[in-house]
């Protein structure tokens, strides 16, 4: 297989790997990498959502005692019950309204244009959440949702599939905002993740299996251990920074970054092809 072709698959790895779980938009920096490298056909697309599944992995690893430590309680732990029936109605929304509306999100919204403005408009959300009194937090931990809280953590996960929003920046900031504190968003963020992105990975690759053949496994190869990599990397340096740090970086890193991206397409000096 062409090395540049593994080359660019290795940079879409890590990009996907360093953002998926922040607050940043995984999908839009996505799009706009594979713009600047010419990596935006139909097979980059799914090779996009494939690589996830590298980066679930990750947290799968990060998070492995609590997991397996909930599947060993679930006949039994009413604990351990809640926990999974939490994910599971979490995960249901996007689930529906992917299958609703993902084609026409695609065809409509996949743009560097869009993906600015989200970037911007996410930014300054996260400055709104993070500004908010320490009194609003009535949920210190993810043992401590109940359903209804799952449920509307999972409808505002929704909202991710408009390109530039962010999974982990709606399910988080969308947590805070419904008063989980930061670190019990950010847990049940991470543990949404695994069966979402896992069942979008999949569905992704038997939809358009036409598309691909033998001759890909390379490239989807490096792209799903780059991402797993930096995923690992970047989700246990997520945990430790949370602990003592607040998300604002993140939203100043959005409107700056969106401005940067809407004034390069503006002038022309960068071609941000959808």
């Amino acid at each position: 297989m062409d090395t540049v072709l593994l080359l660019k698959a290795a940079v879409m790895g890590l990009v996907e790997g360093l953002t998926e779980f922040l607050p940043i938009s995984s999908t839009g920096h996505l799009i706009l990498a594979g713009a600047l490298l010419g990596f935006d056909d139909d097979k980059a697309k799914v090779f996009d959502i494939a690589i996830q599944t590298g980066a679930i992995f990750a947290v799968i690893l990060v998070y492995w005692e609590k997991i397996h430590a909930t599947i060993k309680a679930l006949p039994y732990r009413e604990e351990a019950q809640r926990f999974a029936f939490n994910v599971f109605i979490g995960f249901v929304p996007a689930v529906v309204l992917g299958l609703l509306l993902g084609k026409a999100i695609k065809a409509h919204l996949f743009t560097p244009w869009v993906v600015a403005t989200t970037f911007i408009i996410g930014g300054f959300i996260i400055l709104w959440a993070e500004r908010r009194p320490a009194s609003s937090v009535r949920i210190r931990a993810v043992e401590d949702m109940r359903g209804r809280d799952a449920l509307k953590v999972g409808l505002v996960q929704c909202l991710a599939m408009i390109p530039g929003t962010s999974r982990s920046g709606a399910t988080i900031i969308g947590g805070m905002l419904l008063g989980l504190s930061r670190k019990a968003a950010t847990d049940f963020s991470f543990f949404l993740a695994i069966p979402t992105l896992i069942g979008a990975g999949a569905y992704s690759l038997f939809k358009e299996r036409a598309l691909l053949s033998m001759a890909d496994v390379p490239l989807f190869g490096v792209g799903l251990v780059v991402s797993f990599i930096s995923a690992w990397v970047c989700v246990r340096w997520l945990l430790r920074f949370i602990s003592s740090h607040s998300f604002e970086v993140f939203a100043w890193y959005r409107i700056v970054f969106g401005l940067v991206v809407l004034g390069t397409h503006y002038t022309g000096w960068v071609t941000w092809a959808a």
